[in-house]
């Protein structure tokens, strides 16, 4: 496969995971470009990308490790946000993040895993044992869960609980999560995009937005209505069928960042 041909499959989902390291849209793609533009002043880069998904993320992974990538401008409240989120990055050490979700979001392999981080396969498990448990120390929240199939419906009941969050209800439509949402304001939105009468997830969280900013999570067996490249992206994007590991990764970042900014 081709360079070009790898990079054009793979964009969507390395500019998936830089936002969800950066905790920004805007962050997350101006580290993107510096990989793309890396690529293309180095023949090396170019011909390992071509063979392995792995190169190009170890290549984001080098570039973002140095922070010294200058950004854009951004407007006041992206930029507040922005810096709220550096902030908080700025007092862990994030590889533990890194491994978990290289491991669980973006599915590689323990090995590939690895080779992306310059460490052993042994420290790969042991950074994921430690983003766990970090994980099951966050701050415990409320949880809405907008989903039209009850089977995962109950599955991600039971995962928030078993994280220590209270779920404040399920909705199969648009409807049912204002009118949830209404009387119990939620710290955590997990929402799919298709509902049972044919409305929107995508429109529900609009909708539910306009009530406060409120970090959410959209879990969809449909990822490429959303990852189009045509407009903002939502940063925490699980796909169907997930892993349950998977969703814990994304709870994890988006009660990390506290926010859905990274949405505009």
């Amino acid at each position: 496969m081709s360079v070009s041909d790898q990079i054009a499959i793979q964009l969507p989902y390395l500019r998936r995971y830089a936002r969800a390291l950066t905790g920004s849209q805007h962050s997350g793609d101006t580290y993107v470009r510096a990989t793309l533009e890396a690529a293309l002043a180095d023949k090396v880069l170019r011909e390992d990308i071509a063979r392995s998904r792995a190169a190009l993320y170890g290549a984001f992974t080098r570039i973002w490790a140095t922070g010294h990538v200058e950004e854009p401008g951004l407007d006041s409240e992206g930029g507040q946000h922005e810096q709220a989120a550096q902030t908080r990055l700025a007092t862990i050490a994030p590889t533990h993040r890194q491994a978990l979700l290289l491991t669980t979001v973006e599915e590689f392999s323990r090995e590939d895993t690895a080779r992306i981080l310059a460490v052993s396969p042994e420290e790969v498990d042991a950074l994921v044992a430690q983003a766990i448990t970090e994980i099951e120390s966050e701050s415990t929240t409320d949880v809405l869960i907008i989903e039209d199939e009850p089977l995962i419906s109950m599955q991600l009941e039971g995962l928030v609980s078993d994280l220590g969050h209270r779920v404040v209800g399920t909705a199969a439509t648009h409807a049912q999560a204002l009118d949830i949402f209404e009387r119990s304001p939620a710290g955590l939105v997990l929402a799919d995009i298709q509902l049972a009468d044919g409305s929107s997830g995508i429109e529900a969280v609009e909708d539910l937005l306009k009530f406060g900013d409120v970090p959410v999570i959209f879990i969809t067996a449909y990822p490429e209505r959303l990852l189009t490249g045509e407009r903002p992206e939502p940063t925490y994007l699980v796909t169907k069928p997930f892993q349950e590991a998977t969703v814990r990764a994304a709870i994890s970042q988006a009660l990390f960042f506290g926010s859905s900014k990274p949405l505009g």
